[in-house]
């Protein structure tokens, strides 16, 4: 039994420690801790400068008409309708993390791709027949489609 355990917990030891697992980790907490950063750039930059400048308050929110709101207090009441201005701000939120993600996954594929090779183009292995215009193997001395002999110099 011990060995089943201490199999299990090397394997373990072995998943975790793999590079991606462990990158996958790191992206993860750069991603909630970079969260925060534009959540607070939204609340307290973006939001108040479209306030003043339309006079639109983006942390509106439209109370229903089917719930007496006499004897709430504000929470209660914010509880109990429609914030449409925290949605405004998670999808504000979502485009601007949205936009730095996809600059930084450009970024990083422009990097990795500075010290690659281009591939070499590989041979072809299929050419054109001069009489019926289809495609055959290279090798072919004879068109299976319109059954007609290849020339010579199609060969090489």
């Amino acid at each position: 039994m011990k060995e089943k355990g201490k199999g299990f917990i090397a394997e373990f030891k072995a998943f975790v420690l793999r590079g991606n697992v462990m990158d996958l980790a790191v992206g993860v907490i750069i991603g909630a801790a970079f969260g925060s950063i534009v959540t607070a750039l939204t609340d307290d930059f973006i939001n108040p400068l479209i306030a003043s400048i339309g006079g639109v308050e983006v942390a509106g929110m439209i109370k229903l008409p089917w719930v007496d709101y006499t004897g709430l207090d504000t929470e209660a009441a914010t509880a109990l309708s429609l914030n449409y201005g925290h949605f405004i701000t998670a999808v504000i939120n979502f485009l601007i993390m949205a936009l730095c993600i996809f600059l930084m996954v450009k970024a990083v594929n422009k990097l990795m791709s500075i010290g690659k090779k281009p591939e070499p183009e590989a041979a072809p292995t299929t050419k054109e027949c001069p009489f019926c215009k289809s495609e055959i193997a290279i090798e072919a001395t004879k068109c299976p489609h319109c059954t007609s002999d290849l020339p010579a110099e199609e060969n090489e």
